[in-house]
């Protein structure tokens, strides 16, 4: 179902002297709270009912849970699908499906593939009191310079709560809430034509959210994030090193990226860490800016808002993520349906079209996110010749304890190719931990990587 929007405020990208994009009124900021949740969501259910009211009670952590577990449970194992959509039944449910749901559907449908849907739940659309206390000040004062590429004026939390942009609901998704730092151990597989599956990376991923760091004071910090990737598999990638920093001002050069390979045994700069670079990470199969759905600098492409859909996408994924083999999730074809749970959620839709001048493999893409967490959840890639390329899906899950719906396992399906990916893959190992300590500095530095390589 499409929900028109004809709010300029909400819809309208609204230009100042200077190439600054405003902040929202104060009159529309108080909205905050009011019928729309400290995160900038509608409050309200839908017509029907099938998307419930966000009452800010939080979920209830299974008993099984324990603080510092980097596997949570389940949180409503009891649960079974409301209804599953087939190739055969699709049209009933057409206007609830994105375009990459409803060709996955046309080209694997005969072969199993379908999409079980669960009840609703919106019990993790929220984060801490400071968080939204950033927030409230954010959507009355954060702005965007330098054509889009520059945060200003903002504290640490959600930058753009009343989006009046696509590129505003893109840098929503850049500093979607998920805790301060995390760090855990993943596998990231790659099905290939003849229905094999090969690993392309194991690593270690530590992520430190300086935008997010209460221990300093408020005001934007020189990071939104960074990343760091340590690799154990397979053989030839043992001992390789990353590390990514991505700033709160992309205008000023960018992204900053290194790269440790052992058989140099030097750190080097990598500035093809980025963009439509292939991504060894993942076998080729997709590109550096692909990851989480979309990361990076958006400099390449104009952002439009298309408005919001009531739409099926994976959500509330605990199954998937914490406590199913890869062996069992890797379907020949398409992830095992059986451990995929969608649910009917409120979701912004923002289209990318590559600007003029500029190089990247998609000429197109579309974007959804979640109108709770803030996370791309599913996206659609289009060649230069208008053809749907690839179908990209993200798989979040929540962290109790944080608390924060969490993006942690993400893919994407190659149809020309009849390939897939999956990475984020954490059940091999103790999970996703949020309870560590924050690393030091040097560790997300070029000599931190140096140091730690193999000699």
């Amino acid at each position: 179902m499409q929900i028109n929007l004809k709010s300029a405020t909400l819809l309208g990208s609204v230009l100042l002297g200077g190439n600054v994009m405003a902040a929202v009124s104060p009159e529309e900021a108080a909205r905050l709270g009011q019928d729309l949740t400290p995160m900038g969501a509608e409050m309200a259910a839908n017509a029907d009912g099938t998307i419930p009211a966000w009452t800010g009670e939080m979920i209830t952590p299974p008993a099984s849970f324990k603080p510092g577990d980097g596997k949570r449970p389940l949180p409503w194992p009891e649960e079974k699908p409301v209804v599953s959509i087939t190739k055969a039944n699709m049209g009933e449910q057409a206007d609830k499906l994105t375009d990459g749901t409803r060709a996955l559907l046309e080209q694997y449908g005969d072969a199993g593939f379908r999409v079980d849907v669960y009840p609703t739940h919106r019990s993790l659309g929220q984060a801490p009191q400071w968080v939204h206390d950033a927030t409230a000040y954010n959507a009355a004062n954060a702005t965007l310079e330098a054509d889009g590429l520059k945060l200003a004026n903002a504290r640490a939390g959600l930058p753009f709560p009343i989006p009046q942009s696509g590129l505003e609901v893109m840098w929503n998704h850049l500093l979607r809430w998920q805790g301060t730092h995390y760090e855990g151990q993943y596998d990231n597989y790659y099905m290939d034509k003849g229905g094999n599956p090969v690993l392309s990376s194991t690593a270690i991923i530590t992520n430190e959210r300086p935008y997010y760091n209460p221990d300093k004071d408020y005001g934007v910090k020189d990071a939104l994030a960074m990343l760091r990737l340590d690799f154990s598999a397979p053989a030839r990638r043992a001992g390789e090193k990353q590390l990514v920093i991505d700033p709160t001002d992309f205008s000023g050069g960018g992204r900053k990226a290194w790269q440790y390979l052992k058989g140099q045994r030097r750190v080097r700069q990598a500035p093809t860490i980025a963009f439509d670079s292939p991504n060894p990470g993942n076998s080729g199969m997709a590109t550096y800016d692909d990851g989480f759905l979309f990361n990076g600098s958006p400099e390449r492409y104009d952002w439009k808002l298309i408005g919001k859909r009531e739409l099926y996408i994976p959500y509330n994924s605990s199954e998937l993520v914490f406590y199913t083999k890869p062996e069992v999730v890797m379907g020949r074809k398409f992830i095992n349906p059986d451990v995929v749970r969608w649910e009917l959620h409120r979701v912004w839709v923002v289209e990318a079209n590559l600007k003029e001048g500029e190089r990247h493999i998609y000429q197109r893409r579309v974007f959804y996110v979640d109108e709770d967490s803030w996370a791309a959840v599913a996206s659609e890639a289009y060649d230069v010749s208008g053809d749907l390329w690839r179908v990209g899906f993200a798989y979040t899950t929540p962290l109790y304890d944080v608390p924060a719906l969490a993006l942690v396992s993400q893919g994407h399906y190659d149809l020309l190719t009849g390939t897939y990916y999956l990475g984020g893959l954490v059940e091999p190992y103790y999970g996703l931990k949020t309870d560590v300590e924050q690393k030091p500095a040097r560790y997300f530095t070029a000599q931190g990587l140096s140091k730690s390589g193999i000699r």
